[in-house]
């Protein structure tokens, strides 16, 4: 009797010891086999404000799990090799506003991962055709909040690196107020202009810079209109006299040469931030360069 009592207070005391461990784990921050904080970023504009928060941070991993120069995500579909990069991830950094359209793909196969959506705290969204245009980083203000939410929140999830997290958010930010700065100033005389916008990615940009736009909606791959659509614009443009139109240097400038001989208007190439270098500074340069095409108008 006395040997059964003993057998039973030692599972009692194991089972008291799993639960505590358990319980101790679900508290603690998740770590992959490595012992290294693992931050998986949706694509390169994503990864290009992660890398900044992180730099020098201790014990982590950066994945992009998007190829960094796959563009922007409409239509994206998952493959193996995306999957496979979220493997042991502690945290997603997305941009959010639906741009991620495999968001649910990713929580149905890996529940556990934490999710930071950089948009979160985005008030001033631009609704386009119905639908909310989700280029939210080609704004500098836009840009400068989803840096803060995603030093917020890996802060919160990784609490290890939360100074130095902290640390490259001010000095980041210092460098965009900055640029934000010369935009105002350089770009004064852009308010009460108009163009026309045949890449929805620039409408936050625009609009940041007091730049009035009728944003067109084109075929997003080859960037192109519809007779019917061309003929509508044109009128337009002649009617209000407008001179410019944006479109994004990787865009198929065919429709915006049509536009430009029939209304003797401007064609500026610019840069959307959904590709570039891999250096730290690639988005401050590329809005750099935007801000000189922008001064053209």
């Amino acid at each position: 009797m006395k040997k059964k009592i003993g057998i039973l207070i030692l599972v009692i005391l194991a089972c008291i010891l799993v639960i505590g461990i358990i319980g101790k784990r679900i508290g603690e921050p998740k770590e992959n086999s490595e012992g290294q904080f693992k931050i998986v970023t949706t694509f390169y504009p994503i990864w290009m404000m992660t890398k900044n928060i992180t730099q020098d941070a201790q014990n982590i991993e950066i994945v992009n799990m998007a190829d960094r120069n796959v563009g922007c995500l409409h239509d994206y579909t998952l493959s193996t090799t995306d999957m496979k990069k979220l493997e042991k991830a502690d945290v997603v950094v997305q941009n959010g506003l639906g741009i991620e359209n495999f968001m649910d793909k990713i929580l149905n196969t890996y529940s556990e991962i934490k999710i930071i959506d950089s948009s979160k705290n985005i008030i001033s969204k631009i609704e386009e055709n119905g639908e909310v245009n989700n280029h939210i980083w080609t704004s500098l203000s836009n840009y400068m909040m989803q840096v803060e939410e995603i030093a917020k929140s890996l802060s919160e999830a990784n609490p290890e690196n939360k100074e130095v997290y902290e640390k490259n958010k001010e000095n980041y930010i210092k460098e965009l107020k900055k640029l934000q700065k010369e935009y105002q100033t350089e770009l004064a005389n852009l308010n009460d202009k108009k163009a026309i916008c045949l890449n929805e990615a620039f409408s936050y940009l625009a609009k940041e810079v007091g730049l009035e736009i009728i944003s067109v909606e084109t075929n997003h791959e080859e960037s192109s209109l519809s007779a019917e659509k061309m003929k509508e614009l044109i009128e337009i443009m002649k009617k209000e006299n407008i001179k410019s139109i944006l479109v994004d240097k990787e865009d198929n400038l065919k429709s915006a040469q049509t536009l430009a001989s029939e209304t003797g208007a401007k064609i500026y190439e610019l840069q959307s931030g959904l590709t570039g270098s891999e250096e730290n500074n690639s988005y401050l340069q590329i809005m750099k360069e935007n801000l000189e095409i922008l001064k053209g108008i």
